[in-house]
């Protein structure tokens, strides 16, 4: 069973919460570790490629595997497929993505638009699956706020928690578009644990989070990329941070990507490297020396120098 008090998610993102960087972010307390978001589609029709992305650590449970879709049929076609594969303890619907090639043809965010239709897909999922949880992912709205109607449809779609996002699809990823107070309004009003999600960069600004929201935990995605270690600081209630070295966990998951897609890994990891580097002296130069890259030694020898022995701050 989930324990839904100060629940730790690492949000699903795109191209970064592969299984390399999940296996070495669960260390540092993650609760629920999420695949990144896969087309039902793609996946009903067993295509190689979205089966390998549902591959987990042994250490990620419980695991959630997210699945993005607007088709009824599909959706079910999809989640027979996950049912016959061990180690998936939740299976989550995406209705908050606000990416144009995902909105724009009615899948995440653009369900938003139909509550009608969402809450048909997400008991499709519920009466189909043989997984322990079914959950989703919303935002505000599509143009508009609408959290009076997602309480109403929250409790109607018979998932068992609900990660809420406090920003509409058109508010993008604007900062200061965020808003916590919607999310409390629908806290206030449902049956099921929420977890809020959005801008939480800091253990301070997760603290007011929760307060505000009254969340039963927090979702972080993009601050964790750049610092992973906030985990253990909301799972240890301290701003302490813990005693490593950020070169040892930067070559951690270094060392993940090449065990995972050979050289290959080696210029998929520039990206996470850049992030990495932020506001480090000397940080433009670094990213521009490791953009050309291919040799994983050659890289590797590179992040031990760049990152020398500093510790985490």
């Amino acid at each position: 069973m989930i324990n839904f008090n100060n629940l730790l998610m690492l949000a699903p993102l795109a191209g970064y919460t592969d299984l390399p960087f999940r296996s070495m972010v669960k260390k540092f307390g993650v609760d629920i570790s999420v695949s990144e978001m896969i087309s039902a589609y793609a996946l009903s029709f067993n295509s190689k490629k979205t089966l390998r992305m549902i591959q987990k650590s042994p250490l990620e449970s419980p695991f959630s595997v997210q699945i993005a879709g607007n088709n009824k049929e599909i959706i079910k076609r999809s989640v027979d497929i996950l049912n016959k594969q061990d180690g998936i303890d939740i299976i989550d619907l995406n209705c908050g993505c606000p990416a144009p090639k995902v909105s724009s043809h009615g899948n995440g965010s653009g369900l938003l638009k139909d509550l009608n239709l969402l809450v048909s897909l997400v008991n499709t999922i519920k009466l189909n699956s043989n997984k322990k949880y079914t959950s989703i992912k919303v935002r505000l709205g599509f143009d508009k706020k609408i959290p009076l109607e997602l309480a109403s449809m929250i409790n109607d779609c018979g998932a068992d928690f609900v990660v809420v996002h406090g920003r509409t699809k058109t508010d993008a990823y604007k900062k200061e578009k965020i808003d916590y107070t919607a999310i409390a309004l629908i806290k206030e009003r449902i049956n099921i644990p929420l977890i809020a999600n959005g801008e939480i960069d800091s253990y301070e600004k997760a603290q007011e989070v929760l307060k505000i929201t009254n969340a039963n935990g927090v979702m972080i995605g993009r601050f964790a990329l750049k610092e992973p270690w906030i985990f253990y600081q909301l799972k240890h209630n301290t701003k302490t941070l813990p005693d490593l070295l950020k070169k040892d966990i930067v070559l951690e998951h270094f060392d993940n990507m090449i065990n995972e897609y050979g050289d290959r890994g080696c210029i998929m990891f520039r990206k996470n490297l850049h992030t990495y580097a932020k506001s480090h002296q000397n940080a433009h130069d670094f990213r521009t020396k490791v953009n050309s890259m291919t040799d994983p030694k050659e890289m590797r020898d590179s992040i031990i120098d760049f990152f020398s022995n500093e510790k985490i701050k």
